[in-house]
């Protein structure tokens, strides 16, 4: 049996084909015979429903002529090297997440930061579409031989733990926490202690007591792993934080595509990035009654939320524009971030 994240997939892929039919197996788009390699890591999942859509689109619509194989479980390239792989023009495109080696795109970790406006999925796809087009995550990605194309637009973090629950910022001092990056920085100024518990050993912690909370993205990532079924409680509204998973191309690659292929690829970004959101929220609408009815939910007023980003998000913020103003321009990639947002 599907596990929710393939019946989701599979959804998203049918959706794509219905979408783009026209006259049954006619190419809309005529051009040669090209496949790229695509590398990503683990099945298919919620989190790849955008390059999987993205690949039904450009399969049927140029009649097979232009196909996109995707490379689950590091078939291709391992998770951390994909941007090197891209750049000996080894893979034609592939995910890759900043914080898994911040070294090789500095300016990409601005969506690592803490408790940034990214909490509503408009405002965050804007956000993240207008940074990718900012001179200094271009200049990440051209190290790199590489273009961002889309978002996977992860859904903020949020809290699952034991015990009493964090209902005030004084609620997380002495609070046993995995939270890494930007939010595990946030976190410590809160009084919480860090620990770096990888994401498939965070269970037997919270089971054996030597963890209090875990941030993991909300809900899928906490569902996957089970989180709920050691918890007391889950934060509903904390938004403490994301990271940033792009789709990216090969300059290479893509230089090489037929200019009508090119068109078909970027005419597709909106509906990609629509179904990614779909597919988050479909598991959303599974996962929150069950997270409500087990657990005990945590809710912060607007007044909290502003003393969060106040006393725990801004000192990060500036720490990062300071660590970071001699290698580019992070004051101006930050305040790009709230202007996008509309704050």
């Amino acid at each position: 049996m599907r596990n929710p994240a393939q019946r989701i997939t599979a959804a998203a892929i049918l959706a794509a084909f219905a979408l783009t039919s026209g006259a049954a197996l006619a190419a809309e788009v005529n051009g040669p015979k090209i496949e790229w390699k695509f590398s990503t890591w683990g099945k298919a999942r919620a989190f790849t429903v955008g390059i999987e859509t993205l690949a039904a689109i450009v399969d049927r619509k140029t009649g097979g002529n232009f196909t996109i194989r995707v490379g689950y479980g590091e078939a291709f390239s391992k998770d951390r090297e994909n941007l090197d792989s891209i750049k000996i023009n080894a893979i034609d495109g592939a995910h890759f997440c900043n914080f898994y080696h911040p070294g090789k795109n500095p300016a990409f970790m601005v969506f690592s930061l803490p408790f940034l406006p990214l909490g509503d999925w408009n405002v965050s796809l804007k956000v993240r579409e207008t940074l990718f087009k900012h001179p200094a995550l271009v200049a990440d990605m051209d190290h790199w031989n590489a273009m961002a194309y889309a978002s996977t637009l992860l859904p903020q973090y949020e809290f699952l733990g034991k015990g009493a629950p964090p209902v005030t910022l004084e609620g997380w001092k002495g609070k046993r926490v995995r939270a890494g990056g930007g939010l595990g920085d946030a976190m410590e100024i809160l009084g919480a202690i860090k620990t770096t518990t990888t994401a498939t050993e965070v269970y037997t912690s919270m089971q054996r007591g030597t963890m209090d909370a875990a941030s993991f993205p909300y809900t899928y990532a906490q569902v996957a792993y089970k989180i709920p079924e050691v918890s007391d409680w889950f934060t509903t509204n904390m938004s403490p934080g994301t990271s940033e998973c792009p789709i990216v191309f090969s300059k290479s690659s893509w230089a090489k595509l037929p200019e009508q292929y090119r068109k078909l690829v970027m005419d597709s970004k909106a509906e990609v990035s629509k179904v990614q959101i779909q597919a988050y929220e479909e598991i959303d609408k599974k996962n929150l009654p069950m997270l409500h009815k087990k657990l005990k939910p945590v809710t912060y007023t607007d007044a909290q939320l502003k003393e969060f980003r106040k006393v725990a998000g801004k000192p990060v913020w500036d720490k990062w524009v300071a660590e970071n103003k001699d290698k580019f321009d992070a004051q101006g990639v930050l305040d790009l971030v709230f202007k996008t947002a509309g704050q």
